[in-house]
């Protein structure tokens, strides 16, 4: 996945899960930089993200605000590590 950054310049993402909440009715990714995708620590984002309707592969990424939204994010980061190392 190709994420622009705020000076327009391309940066290549590895999307590690995403999962929708189906109280709000919305939709979160959790990528990390392609170069580190293999290493053992990584720099992790996330962002909440709406699909094109024309084009599944066209998403709109929006950033994470809320501090509910961020926890939400956490718990589900956990639970993702947690079954990866079994």
């Amino acid at each position: 996945m190709i994420i622009p950054d705020e000076n327009g310049e391309e940066h290549l993402f590895d999307i590690l899960f995403t999962f929708d909440v189906d109280e709000t009715e919305k939709s979160y990714l959790v990528a990390v930089p392609a170069e580190q995708a293999e290493q053992e620590e990584q720099e992790v984002f996330a962002f909440r993200f709406e699909e094109s309707d024309q084009n599944e592969d066209d998403l709109t990424l929006y950033q994470i605000e809320t501090d509910q939204e961020w926890d939400m994010i956490e718990e589900m980061l956990n639970t993702f590590t947690d079954s990866d190392e079994e």
